[in-house]
């Protein structure tokens, strides 16, 4: 079978978004399991979701599923019988987005990839068979009220940096895969201590846990369905919400404010702010935090350099951007902070 994909241009896609006569919603979802033939399994999925009209980021690996969707609000019965009809996937949790139009996406995208979180694991006895324990919001707010328990985070500093449960350790990274070795080590003395994970969806922190279990940690648990579906729970039972700032999200829409609570500051001015956004030099793209007042004076840039590229002639841009590899840019609060004046 043909590889699918959308032939459609992205301009038209996000057209046809806007004049759709339905309401959406996005939806989340993973799970670790077997697969044999993740590119056979791939056409099949991709068929019968553009068939119910759903968007979103699908990948796909032998390892299991991880996905992003925006699934129109009158098919969404459908879509779950869809997937209890898949034997793995019966009873699948999906995680409802907190803060959401449902427009998070515009095409669908599936792809097959050798993981499907890029954990760098190397080890050949790791196996995902043994993880940490589950802990629904009732039970991680109480265990993480006890002073000796460790709460440990594992999305990436971008993420920690506009929201996070009160009492968090950073294990400071950009990636994944540089985190779970960072995490050993600084918990290496603490082994015998409770730690839970979490993470934004729930497949960060479970590959977390059963890495530590694997490492000789003995206590380890992880935030069923993350931050996603704990802010619904605690929202939806009245519970205290232990979570403040925003939860990042890889949608278009970058986050999804939990509390209303802005927790982190601007790159360029230092002021309150919790926006991240790519830098509009396509030349540049660094994901950075930018206030309404630096948007506005730097049209969205993260320099004034990049703002005077930005406003030259495409085929100028262009012309810079030759032979420049333009990788997506996260900025690193290790390195010197954005200045109006860089």
């Amino acid at each position: 079978m043909a590889t699918l994909h959308n032939r459609i241009s992205q301009k038209e896609l996000k057209q046809r978004l806007r004049e759709e006569n339905f309401p959406r919603r996005t939806l989340s979802f993973y799970r670790y399991f077997p697969i044999p033939d993740p590119h056979v399994f791939r056409d099949e999925l991709y068929l019968k979701l553009a068939e119910l009209q759903v968007f979103g980021r699908i990948y796909l690996a032998s390892e299991g599923i991880n996905a992003q969707v925006s699934v129109p609000v009158p098919r969404i019965e459908q879509f779950k019988d869809y997937l209890d009809s898949i034997g793995p996937l019966k009873g699948l949790r999906l995680n409802t987005a907190f803060a959401d139009d449902g427009k998070s996406f515009w095409v669908l995208k599936i792809k097959v990839r050798e993981k499907i979180v890029a954990d760098g694991i190397l080890d050949p006895e790791f196996t995902m068979e043994k993880k940490g324990q589950y802990l629904n919001a009732e039970a991680f707010n109480e265990l993480a009220d006890d002073p000796d328990t460790l709460l440990v985070d594992m999305r990436n500093h971008y993420e920690f940096e506009v929201g996070h449960f009160d009492g968090a350790i950073e294990i400071p990274s950009d990636t994944f895969r540089e985190q779970l070795p960072l995490a050993v080590k600084l918990l290496e003395e603490k082994k015998e201590k409770p730690v839970i994970m979490y993470c934004t969806g729930g497949i960060r922190c479970e590959k977390a846990s059963a890495y530590l279990l694997h490492r000789g940690f003995k206590k380890v648990f992880h935030l069923e369905g993350g931050i996603i579906h704990y802010a619904n729970i605690v929202k939806e039972k009245g519970l205290e919400n232990k979570f403040r700032g925003k939860n990042f999200v890889f949608d278009e829409r970058l986050g999804e404010s939990i509390t209303g609570e802005i927790i982190a500051h601007c790159h360029q001015c230092g002021k309150p702010a919790d926006t991240h956004t790519n830098c509009k030099n396509s030349g540049c793209h660094l994901l950075f935090i930018q206030c309404a007042a630096c948007a506005e004076t730097f049209d969205g840039c993260c320099s004034q350099t990049c703002k005077e590229i930005y406003h030259l002639p495409e085929d100028q841009q262009k012309e810079l951007r030759k032979g420049k590899l333009n990788d997506q840019k996260i900025f690193n609060k290790s390195r010197r902070k954005l200045k109006p004046s860089a």
